[in-house]
């Protein structure tokens, strides 16, 4: 597929794009202002009201225009040295299709959606980051959702035969990871029995989560192979219009905090405002939906990069619970550099709570 790559970079930059020569900041979801509205394309707009359908849902999409599966992981070494795993595959509709009807037949070389992986590793101030591209329906990138398994090349995350555990596995360029993924807890739908809104005008996608997975395997950087376990976050978002006219981009944080809550949150970035929303997830798994003036979310501190100026540290509170967390990165510089350049980094949080996560910054890059 990698003979194939560059005319897909120019493709799903076209997608994004239409008639401009570069791509936008805000990557792979900022679809609404350079792709046009979901209304009269034939593709499905997410509503409130709408609800989530397993198993189906762990499989694709093709009604809509965009969604992505992804999954970050804050991992320890047998020494105890912190090490972060990212791994996200995107899928970018050019045309819709019904559901119910069969795929294309791939001899015919069909053109219906693009595909693009993402992998990386953060360990010890350093990150090792590869993007992957592939077109759709010929075989070598999908998804399904039983058994559920989702591919690029030799990317892959798929359940394993006979057992509930995962098994996710990808390889870079001198470096690769292989990780079994064990889910302890139930679905946590996001927003209203997970339509998530993504601003104050209502438009919005569908979006759910796993936040108690268990990882455990091996992460391999040169020559050394590091035996590694941890926690686990995995997310399954889609809709036709992520962002909407105006909207430069999104700060997201996924926190397991120490005394077993987990916290959701994002900021969406707009010409004149900021629309935040989050999710509350107590150690029963209730979810506890925050709007847009339940919690606050402030940049500290901004680190100078060739990429442009990204807020590393961050303020989050909530008062109606008496939160108040400051989220860090890490020293170093976490910047995934394929066709759409975003921030991805693990954090530590410290504060009214303790604990590990991992927070995405897009429409910081020149």
């Amino acid at each position: 597929m990698r003979t194939h790559t560059g005319f897909i970079a120019l493709l799903v930059a076209a997608a994004f794009t239409g008639c401009s020569d570069s791509a936008p900041e805000t990557g792979f979801a900022g679809l609404a202002q350079y792709a046009g509205e979901a209304d009269g394309s034939g593709f499905l707009q997410p509503q409130p009201g709408d609800t989530l359908n397993f198993p189906e849902d762990w499989g694709p999409h093709p009604q809509h225009r965009i969604e992505w599966w992804y999954l970050t992981a804050n991992l320890t070494t047998a020494d105890g040295s912190p090490l972060g795993v990212q791994w996200t595959q995107f899928r970018q509709a050019l045309q819709p299709r019904p559901i119910e009807s069969d795929p294309p037949d791939p001899e015919t070389w069909p053109l219906d959606a693009a595909w693009m992986a993402h992998g990386a590793v953060s360990f010890e101030g350093d990150h090792w980051f590869v993007e992957k591209l592939a077109r759709g329906d010929v075989g070598h990138a999908g998804a399904t959702a039983e058994p559920f398994r989702v591919w690029l090349d030799d990317w892959r995350l798929e359940a394993l035969p006979g057992s509930a555990e995962w098994r996710l596995q990808v390889e870079g360029d001198g470096w690769s990871y292989d990780l079994r993924l064990g889910n302890t807890g139930g679905v946590v739908a996001h927003g209203e029995e997970g339509f998530s809104a993504k601003s104050a005008s209502g438009d919005g996608s569908m979006y759910f989560s796993l936040v108690d997975l268990q990882v455990d395997g091996t992460v391999t950087l040169g020559e050394k192979t590091l035996d590694v376990s941890g926690k686990g976050w995995f997310d399954r978002e889609w809709s036709s219009q992520f962002l909407k006219t105006g909207q430069q981009g999104w700060d997201w944080f996924a926190l397991h905090l120490e005394d077993g809550q987990k916290l959701m949150a994002f900021r969406l970035l707009e010409d004149d405002d900021t629309y935040l929303s989050g999710s509350w997830i107590n150690t029963s798994g209730v979810v506890e939906v925050l709007g847009n003036d339940e919690l606050t979310l402030t940049a500290v501190n901004w680190k100078k990069t060739q990429q442009g100026r990204v807020p590393v540290t961050w303020r989050l509170t909530i008062p109606s619970r008496e939160v108040d967390l400051t989220i860090k990165a890490p020293p170093g510089t976490y910047w995934n550099l394929g066709l759409y350049p975003y921030w991805e980094s693990p954090v530590s949080v410290t504060g009214s709570h303790e604990g590990v996560g991992y927070m995405e910054l897009t429409g910081y890059s020149h």
